[in-house]
């Protein structure tokens, strides 16, 4: 259900957002950041993947989103690991409430960015308007880590 509404919302309003001409929102992002811990590695490739082919069929980017996900799709129980508190649950789910509003923010920011860093190198494909490509990084990164803790404080308030 929440892979339906963040393909919805990424397709239909999140993609037509291009502030700056530079920072676009990557909202869904957000459900790979929400694999709990000792989530079947496969199941968190295969649903990265699955997510970013729908996000690539509705962009025109072909492969752009799906290579990205899978990549942080890759990375996220490794990256998710050392935010989690010694004494947690083996089904522990990652949000604020349970990782604590820094700890959460600092496993948003590092997924987040290498997903950005991923997609826009892979659109881009070149370095040749390096700084177009560092601001694109940079704001889209920033822009959707501002909606993710938006989003969280929501669903979890």
């Amino acid at each position: 259900m929440f892979f339906a509404i963040l393909l919805v919302a990424q397709a239909l309003v999140l993609n037509h957002i291009h502030l700056f001409n530079c920072a676009t929102p990557l909202l869904y992002v957000y459900l790979v950041l929400l694999f709990p811990r000792n989530f079947p590695k496969w199941a968190i490739l295969l649903w990265s993947f699955a997510l970013g082919l729908c996000v690539d069929s509705f962009t025109n980017t072909p492969g752009v989103a799906a290579g990205s996900m899978t990549l942080i799709g890759a990375l996220q129980p490794y990256i998710f690991e050392p935010f989690i508190p010694r004494d947690s649950a083996e089904d522990l789910e990652p949000g604020m409430r349970t990782l604590g509003v820094t700890s959460f923010v600092y496993y948003t920011i590092i997924m987040v960015l290498i997903y950005c860093l991923a997609y826009f190198t892979l659109e881009t494909f070149n370095f040749f308007n390096w700084i177009q490509w560092l601001m694109s990084i940079s704001g889209s990164t920033i822009l959707t880590v501002v909606l993710i803790l938006v989003i969280e404080n929501i669903r979890r308030g």
